[in-house]
């Protein structure tokens, strides 16, 4: 009798359960995860740097019961292809285009958009491109005005205003797993470092494993440089468009 009970409810209860697809776009084979009823509102999830879409794998069921999560790896990043440069433009403004190819192959006309890390500057570059597929934003850790870039910042900007070989290979070394365990552990007390899994970047670094790979990764972060001259862009879309916006940012974040 209660076994009957208990069996009879499952079906109304949401399926949280995260699907792991593949789409062929432009012959580069994508990886996203996606969670959620299919006729639910969209939430679409760009990752940062230097992970994929395993960073919100755990997030993303969390509100799988009123949205539809969706998750991509970007080209070069995750369980994605790395197409050669002939094919793909790995910057900033490639990945927006991914973006636009991506969501149209989905059919995902309006979408609520996560802004975090690298991801912000990919999503919101595609926000200006189209507007009006925009519901709202959560925007978690990134800045867009340049004079409150936080003390990280600072050995980049030296680069920036002084780009010799020697500093460019500070970038190339930073593309490691002990680089990526500072890019995820950052300012976080020691304390409280264990409640942080290993899983993360040991996984990021895995999946990093060839001279092309730790490339893209190095010349996304010597690209954060031409991405101070979209700041005002980024700033106006916001003043114009005035998308509902949820803004997160953590307390030890560098």
């Amino acid at each position: 009798m209660e076994l009957n009970r208990l069996t009879a409810a499952e079906p109304t209860a949401p399926d949280r359960t995260v699907r792991h697809r593949h789409v062929e776009i432009d012959g580069i084979r994508i990886s996203y995860r996606e969670d959620g009823p299919e006729v639910a509102p969209v939430f679409l999830l760009p990752h940062g740097y230097p992970s994929s879409s395993f960073q919100v794998c755990n997030f993303m069921p969390a509100l799988a019961d009123r949205w539809r999560m969706i998750a991509p790896d970007f080209p070069g990043f995750g369980y994605s292809d790395t197409p050669p440069r002939s094919r793909f433009h790995y910057d900033f403004d490639g990945y927006a285009g991914f973006l636009e190819r991506f969501t149209a192959t989905l059919g995902l006309s309006r979408c609520a958009l996560y802004l975090h890390d690298d991801g912000s500057q990919i999503g919101l570059r595609w926000a200006i491109r189209q507007p009006e597929n925009i519901a709202a934003l959560v925007i978690q850790n990134r800045d867009i005005y340049e004079d409150e870039l936080g003390p990280k910042y600072e050995g980049l900007k030296n680069y920036w205003a002084n780009p010799t070989p020697q500093g460019r290979q500070k970038l190339v070394d930073a593309v490691s797993e002990e680089g990526f365990r500072e890019e995820f552990l950052n300012d976080v007390r020691d304390e409280l470092t264990q409640r942080i899994s290993p899983d993360p970047w040991k996984l990021s670094w895995s999946l990093m494993q060839t001279p092309e790979r730790r490339e893209i990764a190095a010349q996304l972060m010597e690209g954060l440089k031409e991405s101070l001259a979209w700041f005002p862009k980024y700033q106006a879309y916001l003043r114009e468009h005035q998308p509902a916006t949820l803004i997160v940012w953590g307390p030890q974040d560098g």
